[in-house]
């Protein structure tokens, strides 16, 4: 029981998927568009661990693909550079020495590889530039697997797709299996012997919805000691109207398959996105991308999330292990960490 009303604002969150790269790279020219719109929001929502994943728009494929994701990483490297409170985490312990630094550690993802197409060894290279974490696919299918719109296919990982994972656990990226079709998740999690991710993945058992996980690959993500990050995202959450209570409910059901020690948060949050780069207007699957569950609608709101974990009778060290310490133990341990019997 709580003595004192619950805040939930001393509860260090991590966030596996905020696409604020996209905006940052958009307003490049004004250099303190980060500093002035997104730092008081990650603050505000006590966010100590950010993944930042590098997502290449739909008007630069493929050609541009490569030139697009560079120009992004470019822009995350020197928006860390450019901010004292940020910390770029690339090695084991890194993301630890920066909570313990009071600092923000970022963490950079590729959301998708249609950088690489079927060049697998560019992920080296991306490596050295900092990337950690990185899914295979978005909702189409590339050179390396079926993204999750095309789970008709059945489609499991190409050779190429499999040599990713394989030079990924190598090097030492977190593979990322949101977006992946559900063979191809399957495939993964036979294959690998690394923990793996799922950044912004919410439970299929609640929403029948492609992009969210039955309760067998919550279940063998945990088994292999990786971390389920919940998506905010209305569409994935209900059929109707989202709530905070929806985010709840899945939190709640991935905690009771997964456990407590393998959920995280991957709110994936897309109003801003929509509102300045696409004028509101883009639709997902009939769902407006500015669509948000009311009260959590930006990193700012995530303290709330705590609060409402706590009243469904979470305790508090499961409330700290959901809003950020499960991201941010996996994190912390793998990436920059090869994988045990991984070489070549």
């Amino acid at each position: 029981m709580h003595h004192v009303p619950y805040s939930g604002n001393g509860v260090p969150a991590a966030d596996a998927h905020n696409d604020l790269l996209m905006l940052v790279q958009h307003f490049h020219e004004d250099t303190g568009y980060f500093r002035r719109n997104w730092l008081p929001q990650l603050q505000a929502g006590n966010v100590a661990t950010q993944v930042l994943p590098v997502f290449v728009d739909e008007e630069f494929l493929p050609e541009l693909a490569l030139r697009q994701t560079l120009r992004l990483i470019e822009t995350a490297l020197r928006t860390v550079e450019g901010s004292p409170e940020l910390m770029l985490c690339r090695a084991p312990g890194e993301v630890q020495a920066a909570l313990d630094a009071g600092r923000i550690g970022i963490v950079l993802a590729l959301e998708g590889c249609p950088a690489i197409g079927p060049d697998v060894s560019l992920l080296r290279t991306l490596f050295r530039l900092g990337v950690r974490v990185a899914s295979l696919t978005h909702f189409g299918r590339n050179s390396l697997a079926d993204g999750s719109a095309e789970d008709a296919t059945g489609g499991r990982l190409t050779r190429a797709g499999i040599a990713a994972v394989e030079l990924m656990q190598e090097l030492g990226i977190l593979v990322d299996v949101s977006h992946l079709s559900a063979a191809g998740t399957r495939h993964v999690l036979e294959i690998t012997r690394s923990p793996v991710l799922a950044t912004h993945s919410s439970c299929h058992a609640l929403r029948p919805h492609h992009r969210n996980l039955p309760d067998e690959q919550l279940r063998a993500i945990a088994l292999g000691g990786g971390v389920i990050g919940i998506n905010f995202f209305p569409l994935f959450l209900s059929d109707g109207p989202a709530s905070a209570g929806a985010v709840v409910d899945h939190i709640e059901h991935a905690v009771s398959v997964a456990g407590a020690a393998h959920v995280g948060l991957g709110p994936d949050f897309t109003r801003e996105i929509s509102e300045v780069l696409y004028g509101g207007g883009h639709v997902i699957e009939g769902c407006d991308m500015a669509a948000t569950v009311p009260g959590l609608a930006g990193p700012a709101d995530l303290p709330g999330l705590a609060v409402a974990l706590a009243d469904r009778g979470f305790s508090d060290a499961d409330v700290a292990a959901v809003m950020g310490g499960n991201l941010r133990r996996l994190l912390n341990e793998s990436i920059g960490r090869p994988a045990a019997g991984a070489g070549g």
